[in-house]
């Protein structure tokens, strides 16, 4: 079975047999498969009225297990946006009912996020829709296949993962 990057590996072959067009095999597909699985998660989130951004920062707090709640500098850490581009996102899912402020009993002048018993279930309901969509990608593939593709793809990234600060 051929795809598109056999195509292009190809074409670089023949235009440039100088060079050595290995990584584009497995980093092309990469690259494409993460295109598709983009357009898949975008699908996947507007049938529940999410971004995906929203998704990324109820799912932070779904997961952070009862009462759902971090503060914002955990928020932070989980999902790698700026300060104040959390807040703005804070605010707007604020203004959804998707999430809610509270004071940080632990800290006079700091606050929680909770998720709201709305957010909480279109977070669920929103995953259950993306894995659905990652199930369909996967199809081609056995158990067997999964396993071994994921431990191959955490090998490539766990070093981008590990890196100190």
């Amino acid at each position: 079975m051929e795809d598109e990057v056999d195509r292009l590996v190809a074409a670089w072959r023949r235009e440039r047999p100088d060079l050595d067009v290995e990584p584009l095999e497995v980093l092309s597909r990469v690259s494409r498969l993460a295109r598709h699985l983009d357009r898949a998660r975008r699908l996947a989130f507007a049938e529940h009225h999410l971004e995906p951004w929203e998704f990324d920062v109820l799912t932070a707090l779904r997961r952070a297990g009862t009462p759902y709640q971090l503060s914002p500098g955990q928020l932070l850490t989980q999902t790698l946006v700026t300060s104040g581009t959390m807040t703005n996102r804070i605010d707007r899912l604020t203004k959804k009912g998707l999430v809610e402020r509270l004071p940080d009993p632990s800290d006079r002048r700091g606050v929680l996020v909770r998720l709201t018993d709305e957010g909480r279930d279109r977070a669920d309901q929103a995953l259950a829709g993306l894995l659905e969509q990652e199930r369909a990608i996967l199809g081609e593939l056995s158990r067997t296949q999964r396993g071994d593709l994921a431990g191959l793809l955490r090998r490539l990234t766990a070093p981008f993962d590990n890196i100190p600060g």
